[in-house]
């Protein structure tokens, strides 16, 4: 048990209630629109600590999370095969970032992180819905999974491009779905891969990861509860308008 709870006694009641409020809340967002878990997480935990601690408490509700998603819409075969080249450079690209670049605890890491969350909120906001045309896709989907695995490695957010590019692809909401889960699934496995290169997730880390999936989890279930009684379109948007605040606020105070 002390191994399980190290980490929140070192973060105190007062950060250990943040992390727990934040895993709810993030777990519920996913529930009402499929996506946002670690978006939310990143945002909110580095108001109080380092991106790259974070990260490392995303690791285990992010990745339960996702393959939850993807276990479910019967085109995971079909999706494999359209998108590997976009999953296969999201790796590469998140090692390439890990060794470039990486979390290294610097103030600049925390300007990205709200640079990422800024960026993905106004793409969400005021991008227009476009298609992305068949020749097309042979060259943008691995520029797509570089560009993404790179700012994983530096933020821990891996929504930008990938989530643009796949909501471009003319897919099915079920396809579209699964396809979302299947992207971030790979990044977060891959982002665990950086984070244990570097040193930066032990046994501590995961254990703590571990208990921040029970709130993940409620979070998701009240959001899929919520799902049926709001209006998803207008969640994602107040979604947009708050990861846009709280991306600006990262940018200009880190």
């Amino acid at each position: 048990m002390n191994t399980f709870l190290a980490l929140y006694q070192n973060l105190g009641p007062a950060l250990t209630l943040l992390v727990i409020g934040t895993f709810l809340l993030a777990g519920t967002v996913k529930g009402v629109i499929g996506l946002g878990l670690p978006t939310v997480a990143m945002g909110l935990l580095g108001l109080a600590m380092l991106p790259a601690q974070a990260a490392a408490l995303l690791i285990i509700p992010s990745t339960v999370t996702n393959l939850w998603q993807l276990a479910f819409g019967g085109h995971l075969s079909g999706l494999l095969k359209r998108l590997w080249p976009m999953l296969v450079l999201i790796f590469l690209g998140t090692g390439l970032g890990t060794v470039w670049l990486g979390m290294d605890g610097g103030r600049w890491v925390v300007r990205a992180l709200g640079g990422a969350l800024l960026l993905y909120a106004l793409s969400g906001l005021f991008l227009p819905a476009f298609r992305v045309k068949p020749e097309t896709e042979r060259w943008l989907a691995p520029l797509c999974g570089l560009v993404t695995g790179v700012i994983t490695s530096t933020t821990g957010v891996f929504v930008i491009p990938a989530v643009p590019y796949l909501q471009a692809l003319g897919l099915n909401r079920d396809q579209l779905v699964q396809a979302l889960g299947l992207s971030f699934s790979v990044s977060t496995l891959a982002l665990a891969a950086g984070l244990a290169w570097r040193g930066m997730l032990g046994t501590g880390e995961i254990s703590a990861s571990l208990l921040a999936l029970v709130p993940a989890l409620l979070g998701m279930w009240l959001g899929q509860a919520l799902r049926q009684r709001i209006s998803a379109v207008l969640f994602k948007r107040l979604f947009f308008i708050g990861m846009a605040l709280l991306g600006g606020h990262l940018l200009i105070s880190g």
